[in-house]
């Protein structure tokens, strides 16, 4: 209240005229939020103030004039709220909400609710607990209710987003788990957790450390509880173009308490997979335990909370041939290969620690200072085509630091955030030596299975390291034709993201397979083999800046407007820096060998120019690259009919940048220094000219190993892969819709709405060879054969892989109350979605360019998918709760082929296709479900004492109650002569999620 009005009033103008005019300019978020607001009525000029009775926090306002006041910055927690007597209430306010409160003396408070508090346990005071709902954003927040109770797969806290209509998170058949929002890619979710977002730089996953991981990225123990935003999230969110979850730590109260718990499962207590029907169960077993203890240091000013998990793991899985092979293949193989089919298992180990003090050293200021580390080992690429001696062994490493300063004034908020970030991900072979790959040529060459040693391409040392520096600054007393919350903020981050690709190990010999057999001998052969003086590590200072704005609106008690607007820009200096070798650079300019018969004098870059390809845009001198500037306006609004939040129309147009990945971008620099050559053997099944170009006579002698192999090629550069990316790469990014409306009825919310999400610019890898004649396809084939001169193919890095989305999202909930002792919540999402690519690929080499690839029904998104939840009070100290998943299959992607010597309307033999397999029963619908699951989860309370915080307890869930297969693996159905469905689960495969097993739970709570 210390600013002058006239000040206020030219910031505020200034504000809404570059909201405004952002938002209608033709178009990365930066400094996330997880506290709560405050606002609301009371009497003009009464100083209102919040308590937090467990931990001391206490922050202040005064009213207004209008008598309007708003709190900043309040932890997500239980507060006794006052604006002097008679108008006391308590009220319980949630991550990242803005919640309204109104405080006049003769005002009836609302219902009393049980807390749902962030803090550690140990609530027991009534409270009501307030719901944002006057924002444009479609969001739903988790409570601790629901992480303690409800049956959970894996103890990962990311598990329940999936209740959240839109979200889908799942467990593969190997155990790893994803989260995924609409039918974007995992990759395109942030998760953050106080504020910080624990983006992943390299990999993909979203989540540093989240891909291939059977792990947890933080501590269930230390969640508070959180938020799922799946689109329309204001400006200060970034790095995140499909849904952002932001997570609330607890924290240490004035009492201590604790909890102990140990949970065990093993194959004695779960079903056969499929493929164990006729045979001995695969040895399984899951072990989690932990502890979590917190408490004062300084009562009602400092305290502190510490935690720690960890899992073992050791899961079945399935080697069954690739999705493109038919079961009758298997047959035709080797017998060692044969050997390879049948049952597996996966060992992991992880290891989580969390520690947070938190210190109120005035009423105006908190300090956070918390640190957490992920620990974890596991074996892996074990599954469809996939066998145990070409699996792969993953360290996985993520170690965190995090200082918080939020500092509240009269008429502002200002939170200050540092962090520290050091996180790993390196892949090791687990047997060393020649790797043996078998591939059905009649379904296009598709992968049967590969025994031996893995590729030296899963041999990987991947990483981020680096600090990060952000602001927030909040203005919460501007008023002009109604009531102004102002946001800005700005962050810079530098990370140092390092990445090797390969080592120098593990030839791949690949045979071919059709109808007759095995052929003796292999048709390719690929193979690591370094350049001297380069260095096949990627290293490079990756610098990232952002700035935002964001205006909320409150025009009058109905219409609130939220404008806002963010800037950001990402400096990779080993992209935009990098130097194309002259060595490349000469060889384009050099004639085409394979075009001088039918055009003498014909350079290759003549050649790709014939085909529509201007090398000139992938040749780095290392200044005509620049880093691009990321506009992102967001507009959105809410409008409360009745102006009693009960009945609110809300909607909301934005864009939301992401990123791409460093996995993507090291390519050009580790393919230069340690490149993947291959050579042609020229066979029956896989013709080529001896001496043209990299094909061999074949020769017993090149089963000898690197240094037989590496010196058919010494000295040249024959077979060697050439990586070169666009100059113009641009970072992708969504364009979000929605419109809808949510209602309270009583206990109960609901909402209805329709959004549409279109995404562009995802990163691909295409083949830029091409025939003399500038072609793609020649008699239904691709020009593999006419790469470089002197080198091998050409893959260029562009931008072009989209998705275009509309969904309706309906959900129900009724929140937990001591008084009901009950609670559900419902969840549809119906989903219509297109892709012109597998979500799952960023290799496109079916046509010369991913422009050519049609629009296709996404793999990404079940069309229909239900998911409801439940709890309850029963008697004697139990607690119930269920879960009920059902989903139609989700579509296979893959390609039709026509048959020999048959060609489609572009040249191509084969084409992309969608297709959802037969499904089966569930109630209604007839055969249409292909995930049905029910878990049932009981706890039994045994009380120490009666004020309810001393117990110890025992839990039992019960997962996949009737056993349902949720088949995993597809079989493909596509030749000429294929009858039936073009795609088929294969029953004999793997499933997603667990069968039938049964997990004991036993613990203390003090």
């Amino acid at each position: 209240m210390n600013a002058s009005k006239h000040m206020k009033k030219k910031l505020l103008c200034g504000v809404i005229a570059a909201s405004i005019a952002a938002a209608v300019a033709p178009t990365a978020t930066m400094a996330q939020t997880v506290t709560a607001t405050l606002k609301g009525k009371a009497t003009p000029g009464a100083q209102v103030t919040a308590f937090n009775p467990q931990t001391g926090t206490t922050r202040k306002a005064t009213a207004g004039s209008d008598g309007a006041y708003i709190i900043n910055g309040l932890p997500p927690a239980t507060y006794q709220v006052d604006a002097g007597p008679g108008t006391q209430q308590n009220v319980t306010l949630t991550v990242a909400s803005t919640a309204t409160l109104n405080l006049a003396a003769s005002s009836t408070a609302p219902a009393a609710t049980a807390a749902n508090a962030t803090s550690m346990e140990g609530v027991t005071v009534s409270a009501s607990t307030l719901t944002e709902v006057k924002t444009p954003e479609v969001a739903k927040t988790i409570s601790l209710r629901q992480i303690q109770t409800i049956p959970q797969v894996s103890r990962n806290f990311l598990e329940f987003a999936d209740t959240v209509p839109g979200m889908v998170f799942s467990v593969d058949a190997q155990g790893h788990t994803s989260l995924r929002g609409g039918a974007q890619n995992d990759s395109s979710v942030n998760v953050f957790i106080d504020g910080v977002g624990q983006k992943s730089y390299v990999k993909e996953g979203g989540v540093s450390g989240q891909v291939n991981s059977q792990g947890n990225p933080f501590p269930q123990l230390a969640i508070g509880e959180y938020k799922v935003i799946t689109s329309n999230y204001k400006a200060e969110y970034d790095q995140v173009s499909s849904a952002a979850i932001t997570a609330e730590t607890k924290s240490g109260t004035n009492e201590f308490h604790g909890e102990v718990f140990d949970t065990y499962t093993s194959d004695k207590y779960r079903s056969r997979t499929p493929s164990e029907e006729d045979g001995d169960k695969a040895r399984s077993f899951e072990k989690e335990y932990g502890f979590a203890l917190g408490g004062p240091i300084i009562k009602d000013q400092m305290h502190f909370f510490v935690t720690f998990e960890q899992k073992k793991f050791d899961t079945p899985i399935t080697v069954s041939p690739g999705s493109d092979a038919p079961a009758s293949a298997i047959g035709l193989l080797p017998t060692a290969a044969q050997n390879a089919f049948g049952s597996a298992s996966l060992p992991f180990d992880e290891k989580l620690y969390f520690g947070k003090i938190d210190w109120e050293f005035t009423d105006r200021d908190r300090i956070e200072i918390s640190t957490q580390v992920r620990r974890e080992t596991q074996a892996d690429n074990i599954g469809q085509g996939q066998s145990v001696s070409q699996s792969i062994f993953t360290e996985n490493h993520d170690t965190r630091g995090t200082f918080r300063w939020q500092h509240s004034g009269d008429w502002y908020f200002n939170e200050l955030k540092a962090s520290y970030e050091n996180s790993s991900n390196d892949p090791l072979p687990v047997n060393y030596g020649n790797g043996y790959n078998y591939t059905y040529k009649p379904a296009n060459d598709a992968t049967i299975i590969g025994i031996g040693a893995a590729s030296p391409l899963a041999t990987q040392i991947k990483g981020q390291e680096g600090p990060m520096l952000s602001d927030d600054f909040t203005f919460n007393d501007l008023t002009w034709h109604g009531d102004h919350v102002v946001k800005m903020g700005w962050k810079y981050k530098e990370v140092t993201l390092h990445a090797q690709d390969s080592q120098d190990v593990n030839p791949q010999y690949t045979y071919s397979v059709d109808d007759t057999g095995t052929e003796a001998i292999p048709y390719k052969i690929q193979f690591s083999n370094p350049v001297p003086g380069l260095n096949s590590v990627s290293e490079t200072k990756d610098k990232q800046y952002g700035a935002y704005i964001q205006d909320d609106w409150s025009v009058n008690d109905h219409l609130t407007l939220n404008l806002g607007v963010r800037w950001d820009k990402e400096k990779t200096p080993s992209y935009l820096e990098w130097v194309t070798p002259e060595s490349v650079v000469n060889a384009f300019n050099s004639l085409d060998p394979n075009a001088q018969g039918q055009f003498p004098g014909q350079t290759y870059a003549q050649t790709l120019a014939k085909g529509g390809i201007d090398y000139q845009n992938y040749i780095s001198n290392g200044s005509n690259r620049h880093a691009q500037n990321q506009w992102a306006p967001r507009l959105g609004f809410s409008y409360d009919l009745f102006a009693d939040e009960e009945h609110v129309i809300h909607g909301g147009v934005g864009r939301s940048y992401d990123r791409n990945l460093y996995d993507y971008l090291q390519l050009e620099q580790t393919k230069s220094a340690l490149p993947y050559q291959a050579i042609n053997i020229n066979t029956a099944s896989h013709p080529c000219t001896v001496g043209v170009n990299s094909c061999f006579a074949w020769d017993p002698a090149y089963l000898n190993g690197l240094s037989t192999l590496q010196g058919l090629v010494q000295g040249t550069n024959l077979g060697q892969e050439v990586d070169m990316l666009n100059n113009n790469l641009r970072a992708p990014y969504s364009d979000q819709f929605s419109i809808g409306m949510s209602n309270k009825l009583g206990d109960w919310n609901t909402d209805a709405t329709i959004t549409r999400v279109l995404s562009y610019d995802g990163f691909v890898f295409t083949l830029g060879n091409r025939y003399p004649d500038g072609s793609f396809f020649q008699n239904g084939g691709q020009p593999w054969n006419n790469g470089i001169p002197g080198f091998g193919s050409m893959i260029r890095g562009d931008n072009g892989i989209r998705t275009a989305t509309t969904q309706v999202l309906l959900s129900t909930d009724k929140p937990y109350t001591r008084e009901s002792g009950w609670s559900a919540n419902f969840a549809y999402t119906y989903s219509h979605a297109k892709q012109n690519r597998d979500i799952n690929e960023h290799y496109s080499f079916d046509y010369g360019s991913i422009r050519d690839y049609p629009f296709i029904t996404s793999n990404a998104a079940a069309k229909h998918r239900f998911v409801a939840t439940g709890s309850l009070d029963g008697p004697w100290g139990f607690t119930f709760s269920g879960k009920l998943i059902v989903a139609t299959p989700l579509p296979w992607n893959g390609f039709q082929n026509c048959g020999s010597g048959c060609v489609y309307a572009k040249g191509e033999s084969s084409y992309p296709i969608a297709a959802v397999p037969p499904a089966s029963k569930f109630l209604v619908g007839g055969k249409i479900w292909g995930y049905r699951e029910i878990d049932l989860q009981a706890t039994k309370d045994f009380l120490v004492n009666e004020n309810d915080q001393t117990k110890f307890y025992v839990r039992i869930d019960l997962l996949n109650v009737f056993n349902w297969k949720n088949f995993a693996d597809y079989t493909s159905n596509v030749g000429p002569n294929a009858v039936g469905s073009p795609v088929v689960y294969n029953k004999d495969g793997n499933i997603t999620g667990v069968p039938r097993t049964a997990k004991i739970t036993a613990g203390f709570k003090f």
